[in-house]
C-alpha cells in the first residue's frame, strides 16, 4: 500500500505528535508498506531516527508571508522554494516559542479554508507533488486542522483521507474571538470531506464526535503504540532515599508542573525525604514560568531537591526515566495521548496521574499507576506519598505497567490497527469507482 502521511513539523521542539507521526509511519514501513511522512511547517524533529521525506510543504515562512502578503500569495516559485530550506527553517524555529493560539486565530482560519484560504499555492504544490511524484492510494492527515486539503486532495486523486485528532480542540480553544468561532464551523463543514477519523484514545473520540459534529460511525480509536527498544532492559535498584519523583513533559503551564510542584512541598514539610527531576522542552514563551517555579522553590528552601535536565533525546530519556521512582504528568488539561506516561510505564516506573482525559482508560488497561483528583496538589500529595510508603504496591504497579505496555501498545500493534482502517476506507473507495462506472 503507498500511504502519503502529511504531518506538522513542531520547530525545535519535541513534541508528542511528531514522535506519535514518525513512530507510525516507521511501523508500517516495517510491515511493508511504501509511506511518504511529509513534513509541513518545519521539518519534523523526533527522538529516534526520522523516516520523513526531504521536501516540506507549507514551509512555516511562505505561510506566515502568503497570509499577510498578497504579492507573496503571488510569488514565483524560486522564491517559494528559498524560503522552504530545511536549514533556514530549522534555524528560524530556534528564535520562536511554541505556536501561540492567541496570535493565529486568521491563519488558523485560512489553512482550515484550504483552497479558499491564503495559502491556495501550498496547496496546489502539495496536491501536484502528490498526483505527479508520489500517486498515494491513501491520504492520512495528522491532524483536524488539514481537514481543508480533503476537498482538493479526493477530487485530483480520488482516494481515501483519513485524519488524525492529537489534541487539536486545545489550541483552537486558545484562540481569540471572532476566529474561535469562525474557525470551529468551517472545522465542522470541512470535516464531512474527510473519509474518517483516528482517535488515540476512547476519550477524545468521544469529545471530539461532539466537538466537531461527527456522526460516531467516522471516528475511530487506535491505540498510541511505542517503539520498545530500550525500555524496560534497565536492572538497576534504586536506593529507597531520596524518594524520587520525575516529570518529562513541555515546560508550560497546563502539563501542570506547578501543581507537581506544590504537591512536593506538601511532602516535604510532612517530612517525607523527596525530591523532584524534570526533563522537557522549555520555549522562550515558557521560560517566565519555569523562573516562577524555581523562585517558589528557593522561596520555600528545598532548591537543594530540584534539577531541571533540560531537553532529552531517545537514549537520555530511557536513563532519566530509570532514576525514577515514581512518574507524573499532572497536565490542566484533558490529555488526549500521554506518550510519556506510556513511556514512564514501559520502563516499569508508576505513575501517578489525573483522572481525566486518557488516563483514566491508560491506568485501566494497564494496571501501571495510580488516579487522583485533578488539579488538586493535596490529592496529588497523597497519591504520591502512598507509593513512597508502599514499595511493594509500587513495584507490583510497576510490573503491570512494563507487562501492559510491551503487550498491548506496541508500534507495529498500532500500524496494524491503522492499516485495516485503511484498507476498509480503500475498499470502500473502490467500490464506489465501480458503481460510477
Amino acid at each position: 500500500m503507498r500511504i502519503a502521511y502529511i504531518a506538522s513539523g513542531a520547530g525545535n521542539m519535541y513534541c508528542g505528535s511528531c514522535l506519535h507521526d514518525n513512530a507510525l509511519a516507521s511501523a508500517l514501513i516495517t510491515l511493508g508498506h511504501q509511506v511518504a511522512l511529509v513534513p509541513t511547517y518545519t521539518p519534523i524533529r523526533t527522538d529516534e531516527e526520522s523516516v520523513s521525506i526531504d521536501q516540506i510543504f507549507y514551509g512555516g515562512i511562505n505561510v506566515y508571508l502568503q497570509q499577510n502578503s498578497f504579492l507573496f500569495r503571488h510569488a514565483p516559485s524560486a522564491i517559494d522554494s528559498m524560503f522552504n530550506s530545511r536549514m533556514l527553517l530549522k534555524w528560524i524555529s530556534r528564535f520562536t516559542s511554541a505556536t501561540d493560539a492567541r496570535e493565529l486565530g486568521p491563519l488558523t482560519v485560512s489553512v482550515l479554508q484550504g483552497e479558499e484560504g491564503k495559502q491556495r499555492k501550498e496547496l496546489g504544490k502539495l496536491i501536484e507533488w502528490l498526483k505527479d511524484s508520489y500517486r498515494p492510494e491513501i491520504v492520512h492527515l495528522t491532524n483536524s486542522m488539514f481537514v481543508g486539503f480533503a476537498r482538493e486532495i479526493k477530487k485530483a486523486l480520488n482516494v481515501p483521507v483519513l485524519c488524525s485528532l492529537q489534541g487539536e480542540d486545545i489550541f483552537l480553544e486558545d484562540l481569540v474571538e471572532p476566529y474561535k468561532s469562525r474557525a470551529l464551523q468551517t472545522l465542522r463543514e470541512r470535516a464531512r470531506e474527510v473519509d474518517a477519523f483516528i482517535a488515540t484514545s476512547n476519550y477524545y473520540r468521544d469529545f471530539m464526535m461532539h466537538y466537531m459534529n461527527l456522526p460516531a460511525s467516522k471516528i475511530h480509536t487506535v491505540r498510541l503504540g511505542l517503539n520498545i527498544r530500550g525500555h524496560g532492559e534497565s536492572t538497576s535498584v534504586l536506593p529507597e532515599e531520596p524518594f524520587t519523583i520525575g516529570y518529562l513533559a513541555r515546560i508550560c503551564p497546563e502539563k501542570g508542573l506547578h501543581l507537581l510542584v506544590d504537591a512536593l512541598d506538601i511532602l516535604i514539610r510532612k517530612g517525607c525525604n523527596v525530591r523532584l527531576r524534570v526533563a522537557g522542552y522549555l520555549g522562550k514563551r515558557d521560560q517566565e514560568y519555569l523562573e516562577k517555579i524555581r523562585q517558589t522553590i528557593s522561596e520555600r528552601g528545598w532548591k537543594d531537591r530540584f534539577e531541571y535536565t533540560g531537553e532529552v533525546d531517545r537514549a537520555e530519556k530511557i536513563r532519566f526515566l530509570n532514576s525514577l521512582h515514581v512518574f507524573s504528568v499532572p497536565t490542566v488539561y484533558q490529555e488526549p495521548k500521554g506518550i510519556s506516561v506510556l513511556e514512564a510505564m514501559a520502563n516499569r516506573i508508576p505513575v501517578v496521574q489525573p483522572s481525566h482525559g486518557a488516563f483514566p482508560e491508560m491506568i485501566e488497561a494497564t494496571g501501571g499507576g495510580l488516579l487522583v483528583q485533578p488539579n488538586s496538589p493535596a490529592a496529588l500529595a497523597e497519591g504520591l506519598e502512598s507509593l513512597l510508603s508502599n514499595p511493594k504496591l509500587r513495584l507490583q504497579l510497576g510490573n503491570n505497567g512494563k507487562d501492559a505496555i510491551h503487550r498491548d501498545f506496541r508500534d507495529d500493534h498500532m500500524a496494524q490497527a491503522t492499516v485495516e482502517l485503511y484498507q476498509r476506507y480503500l475498499a470502500l473507495t473502490r467500490a464506489e469507482r465501480k458503481v460510477k462506472v
